[in-house]
């Protein structure tokens, strides 16, 4: 089936279009190139670029792939995602992250493209009231990204009602690692996720790592964290897409390992791969002690299970940005 990836030359976008070639299907990219790289884009992948708040554009590049075969589903990686600067720059997220939802599916809708998957995330729980969150958990975020996030949810599922569109929301967890090959991994100036940030440490791109709270509730006070390997994300992105476009029924499921690390036991594993220093700062605004999965349904749905674990995360993102530092 023929795909339209929007944001597919970013990190996680960029992974989905590799496992979406490597099953077989046919990929357009679009992207404004803000934070992505062209240069991340597979070569047999058909690459636009656009914004995702240009309405107009998104159906041209529809229109236009419809010469060689109608985009059977769209997916969409084009949002800002980093949580304090969503908490210092709301209006920024709300005109990305929700108009340009709004946006895209006006586009989709016109272009007469009847499924749509959407990367959500685990910060539309805000603070878990259970060990682990369940799809069906209350969703209350502590923080502007993850309000926009949600809002974006509820929209693509009125959207859907009014206009036939099948969906499946991701709510992701945290994402590291990088492709097998190395071509590809987290290439960005602004980095705020540990798993990079630890790697940057390691290879001397900065002196200390900074570990933003040891004073949380939990065993050994440092927040608390689900990690999945980019690659089983974007393995779930194909079968998600396959699922609604075969069966036409909508999803709503997590993304994640299933496992908890506290950032001090994160940084304990790598110390047994690398050597680093760090130190511990204050709380970031808007970090939920706890972000646990519960990846039941999307085992069951998908038939979909993770396959690399925390070591793998950390052997990848330090063997990509290792190549990169050596050019």
């Amino acid at each position: 089936m023929k795909v339209f990836v929007a944001g597919g030359a970013g990190y996680i976008g960029s992974h989905t279009v590799y496992e979406l070639l490597r099953a077989g299907h046919e990929v357009v990219v679009y992207d404004n190139l803000s934070t992505g790289r062209r240069e991340a884009v597979h070569p047999d992948a058909r690459f636009y670029e656009g914004d995702i708040l240009d309405r107009a554009r998104i159906v041209e590049v529809l229109e236009a792939e419809r010469e060689t075969g109608a985009v059977a589903v769209a997916l969409h990686f084009a949002a800002k995602l980093i949580v304090p600067e969503s908490v210092t720059h709301p209006l920024a997220y709300y005109h990305n992250n929700v108009e340009g939802v709004r946006q895209m599916l006006a586009g989709l809708v016109e272009a007469g493209v009847k499924h749509v998957v959407f990367s959500s995330t685990a910060a539309v729980y805000g603070e878990p009231q259970h060990g682990e969150c369940r799809e069906g958990d209350y969703t209350l975020p502590i923080n502007p990204y993850g309000e926009t996030k949600l809002a974006a949810e509820r929209m693509i599922r009125w959207v859907g009602a009014a206009h036939g569109l099948t969906s499946c929301v991701f709510r992701y967890f945290n994402v590291a690692g990088a492709d097998a090959s190395l071509e590809i991994g987290l290439d960005k100036d602004q980095l705020t996720h540990l798993v990079p940030l630890i790697m940057q440490t390691a290879l001397g791109q900065r002196d200390t790592l900074s570990i933003f709270g040891n004073d949380y509730d939990t065993p050994d006070g440092t927040c608390i964290r689900d990690y999945i390997h980019v690659t089983d994300l974007a393995r779930a992105h194909v079968l998600g897409a396959e699922h609604i476009v075969n069966r036409q029924e909508d999803l709503l499921l997590n993304l994640g390992s299933g496992k908890g690390y506290s950032v001090k036991e994160v940084v304990d594993a790598a110390e047994e791969l690398f050597s680093f220093a760090y130190e511990y700062t204050e709380r970031r605004p808007g970090d939920p002690a706890k972000l646990i999965a519960n990846i039941q349904k999307a085992r069951e749905q998908l038939g979909w299970r993770p396959e690399l674990g925390l070591r793998d995360i950390l052997q990848s993102d330090y063997a990509y940005r290792k190549k990169l530092l050596c050019g």
